[in-house]
């Protein structure tokens, strides 16, 4: 059995995909959402990946990174009133951005059950053992990324998946979309295209003591020059991307 065929086998597995993914559905397509985010849902097959990753009714979620809320909004409908999303942004993206509390401000009158916590790029503030779920969707690869212009520091991507770790719940899902880069310097890709090896991921993660439970082909795409950075307008939208559904033991 091929590596995609076994991620396709594993996806008609996943217990909650065939009852998760009407309401999945419903959440992305529910009215409200800004225009802008609905564009981007032919892309990233939202309800598709939220399904294969576990997402269910009632959870305590995190988005990291989670920008302009994309993922949070869904998942906030997604979990419904008795679940929650912590949107976790870097203060340097939010604190003095008018049109960014804006956007949040508007999010949150949207979906209540979000609450937006800002802090240091690449940390997490969460209680121990407290999340059912978290998403890093194209994020990873920025925990080896640094930029002056930008202010964003040195992060040490160990120390980051170890607070992850332990305010994950026993058996908890942290879920991982990232850009497809070739094998190499790893901060050096991410410097100069904002990719990551694949292996990388796996391996950190590994390190941090999640298991790997299951890999998705659904963002797969055949032919992408990944020595393109990802938001060239080439390839912009259309990268190689991997799906990977991690857990805690227990």
């Amino acid at each position: 059995m091929t590596r995609w065929i076994a991620a396709a086998f594993a996806i008609s597995l996943c217990p909650i995909a065939a009852s998760a993914q009407a309401d999945l559905s419903a959440a992305v397509a529910g009215p409200g959402r800004p225009v802008d985010q609905i564009a981007l849902d032919a892309s990233r097959k939202p309800a598709e990946v939220l399904a294969f990753l576990g997402l269910k009714p009632g959870d305590v979620a995190a988005d990291i990174m989670a920008g302009s809320g994309y993922y949070t909004e869904i998942m906030a409908r997604a979990v419904g009133p008795k679940g929650r999303v912590i949107a976790v942004e870097p203060t340097q993206f939010y604190i003095g951005q008018p049109k960014a509390i804006a956007a949040w401000d508007a999010l949150k009158g949207r979906a209540p059950n979000v609450e937006l916590t800002v802090g240091p790029f690449g940390t997490i503030a969460a209680a121990p053992a407290s999340l059912d779920f978290t998403l890093m969707h194209l994020v990873y690869h920025d925990l080896y990324w640094e930029s002056a212009q930008y202010k964003v520091p040195r992060v040490d991507p160990a120390a980051f998946l170890k607070s992850l770790y332990a305010a994950t719940k026993p058996g908890g899902i942290v879920g991982v979309v990232d850009h497809v880069g070739a094998a190499g310097d790893t901060r050096a890709i991410v410097d100069a295209l904002h990719r990551i090896d694949p292996a990388v991921i796996k391996a950190d993660f590994k390190a941090a003591g999640f298991i790997l439970e299951g890999e998705s082909p659904l963002l797969r795409v055949v032919g992408d020059d990944i020595a393109k950075l990802v938001f060239d307008p080439a390839v912009r939208g259309k990268t190689d991307r991997v799906v990977y559904r991690f857990r805690k033991p227990g």
